[in-house]
Parts: structure tokens; sequence; C-alpha cells
């Protein structure tokens, strides 16, 4: 055999060892190809998911916000309720204290002995409707 032969005999076999890595590597971008074309597919259902949350995310803070505000003016108008209603009480204590000397006083007028020095709530009570009712003749007679 000559040298020449074996070259290219050699040659030959390193061709055909270079056809067939090529083709294997053919094999090989071919999945990879059709992964990539998977793959973009799944980006572009994690791109349309992201955007659904972000908007779901966008719509909970808005929300969020609203109900803060609505809560805040809701608490806002409980303490001016609570500040009201603290202001009748104390404004009533003074009133049943008021009758409460009046009921004394009435009591004495009249030496109505009293079986103890405070007095007693059911005549507090009635001298306070007797007293609401003469205040409402004279704010009706007023106003007419």
């Amino acid at each position: 055999m000559s040298f020449g032969l074996m070259i290219e005999i050699l040659v030959a076999i390193l061709l055909m060892v270079t056809i067939g890595y090529c083709y294997m590597l053919n094999r090989r971008l071919e999945r990879l190809r059709a992964d990539e074309q998977s793959l973009r597919g799944t980006i572009g259902e994690l791109v349309t998911a992201t955007e659904i949350a972000e908007r779901a995310v966008a719509e909970l803070k808005r929300a969020a916000h609203e109900n803060d505000a609505t809560l805040g003016e809701r608490v806002r108008s409980a303490e001016r309720c609570c500040v009201e209603l603290d202001r009748q009480i104390s404004a009533a204590d003074v009133v049943l204290t008021r009758l409460s000397r009046v009921v004394v006083a009435a009591r004495s007028l009249h030496d109505v002995p009293s079986a103890a020095t405070a007095p007693d709530p059911k005549a507090v009570a009635a001298a306070a409707r007797s007293f609401a009712d003469r205040l409402r003749e004279r704010v009706g007679a007023a106003a007419a």
C-alpha cells in the first residue's frame, strides 16, 4: 500500500466521523429548537400570568386605600360621637345635680321630713319629667 492511499483512507475515515458528528449535532439542534418553541410558549404564559397578577395587586392596593379612607372617616365620626356623648353626659350630670337640689329645696320648703340626705331617685325622675314638660311647653309657646 502506498503512502498516498493510506492518507486518503485516513481522510475518508475522518470525513465519515465528521459527518456522523454533524448528524448528531443536527439532531441536538433540532431538539433544542423544539425546546425553544416550548420555552417561548411557557414564557408567554408566564408574562400573561404576571400581568394579571400585577393588575390584581394594583386593584387590591386601590381597594385597601379606599377602605382605609372609609374606615378612617368612620373612626373620626365615632370619635366625634363619643365626644358629643361625653358632653351630653356631663350636661346631664349637671342637670341631675340641679334637679336634686330643687327636690331637696322643695322638701325643705314643704317641711317634708327626709329619710336620708340623698334625694329619692323616683322623686328626682318625676321632678325631671315635670321640668322637661314645662320646658317643652315654653319652647313650644316661644316657637309659635
